[in-house]
């Protein structure tokens, strides 16, 4: 069976990913036990896929603390080549990147973000299910989820659930 790329991301009521500074502190604010369905999501996958900035922001944020330690991560970046402790850097065609990742065996991938690297792989198609966790917030300003669009995206609805003050939007690609 064919991997799959999943978006799983929160964003905020009015489809703000983070606010202008991207500060996240309004998402962490948000009542809510255990972690909202993260664990379960998180077992589905072993592969991740960031850009540059949102891994730098991890590593400015979690320190050592890593959190995706037992995972294969991949950072889309400019500039830097290699491998650190942490993730493998990718500067090649995304599109044929994705390709050759879901024909290796494993369980499903997660793209990450940030905003830029979304809008390449909402643009071309890539994304396969999308998992879409709304918070009960206003942010006013920030990051987009989705950018303004030149191209439509067509989407089929899999399943709406709860989680505490979060709701969960399921969707997969037509």
């Amino acid at each position: 069976m064919t991997r799959k790329i999943v978006l799983y991301i929160a964003m905020s009521l009015d489809g703000y990913i983070a606010a202008k500074d991207d500060n996240l502190e309004w998402l962490f604010k948000t009542e809510g036990d255990g972690d909202n369905g993260y664990a379960e999501f998180y077992d589905t996958i072993d592969a991740i896929i960031l850009g540059r900035r949102t891994y730098d922001w991890i590593l400015d944020h979690e320190g050592d603390n890593f959190p995706y330690k037992n995972k294969q991560c991949y950072v889309f970046s400019k500039t830097k080549q290699g491998k650190d402790k942490n993730v493998e850097y990718i500067n090649v065609n995304i599109t044929e990147f994705v390709k050759n990742l879901k024909q290796t065996d494993g369980k499903d991938i997660w793209i990450v973000g940030g905003g830029e690297l979304l809008h390449d792989f909402i643009e071309q198609g890539l994304v396969d299910e999308w998992i879409i966790t709304i918070a009960p917030t206003i942010i006013g300003d920030g990051i987009p989820l989705f950018k303004k669009l030149d191209f439509e995206t067509r989407l089929v609805l899999k399943g709406i659930r709860r989680v505490n003050q979060f709701t969960e939007l399921h969707y997969e690609s037509t």
